[in-house]
């Protein structure tokens, strides 16, 4: 999977294993989830255009870097990937917020649409998908084709656990779309749960078990 990128920083991985600990609560583990984004979209950015520029120091004028290239938009696929969005405007605070609304139906596992709301420039922008968990892939799908149905050229997925399933999934689907994570775990249960995954992280963040 030459799009797949697993990152190992230590910080990283270190929040990861406190969110899988079944006894971390819900504040704890929002405010993980945001510090865990803000290093994944460090190392998902980590290409994006710049050039450089003279800037005068205090002391001195010298050479900088700027970003040139494309703006940024987040789009959250509903609700878990709401919570990841304070990280990404910490990075990027003049970033534009698209929202894609899906469900997993629970019997069938399919992805159930039931909103779709995103900025009009999508063409002119780099797009970046934030979900928590990439399980069986159908939403991570679904919401690429509604993004590249709206004009969309540039999309990055950002995941904190993926499940092989998943991305072989996205990969089947839209083989360019790189995708971020802190980890790929070793299944999907017969829930399509990821094990060992986290549980499920909507319900986690908002305290609905």
């Amino acid at each position: 999977m030459p799009q797949l990128h697993v990152v190992n920083h230590p910080l990283l991985q270190h929040k990861l294993t406190l969110m899988r600990d079944k006894t971390t609560g819900s504040k704890e583990f929002r405010e993980l989830l945001r510090e865990a984004t803000i290093i994944l979209v460090t190392e998902a950015t980590r290409n994006l255009r710049a050039e450089e520029v003279r800037v005068e120091t205090p002391l001195a004028e010298t050479t900088g870097v700027k970003l040139s290239g494309k703006k940024a938009t987040a789009v959250p696929i509903l609700r878990a990937g709401l919570a990841m969005v304070e990280g990404f405007l910490q990075l990027l605070p003049n970033a534009k917020i698209g929202h894609v609304g899906l469900y997993r139906d629970p019997v069938t596992h399919k992805p159930v649409e039931y909103y779709f709301k995103v900025p009009a420039c999508l063409p002119e922008r780099d797009v970046f998908i934030l979900d928590p968990m990439l399980a069986t892939g159908g939403s991570a799908v679904q919401a690429i084709n509604f993004i590249k149905q709206a004009g969309a050229r540039s999309i990055t997925l950002i995941c904190l656990i993926a499940a092989p399933e998943g991305m072989a999934e996205v990969e089947k689907a839209h083989p360019e779309v790189a995708v971020y994570t802190a980890a790929v775990d070793e299944h999907l249960d017969e829930r399509a749960f990821i094990v060992p995954g986290l549980g499920d992280a909507g319900d986690r963040l908002y305290g609905t078990e």
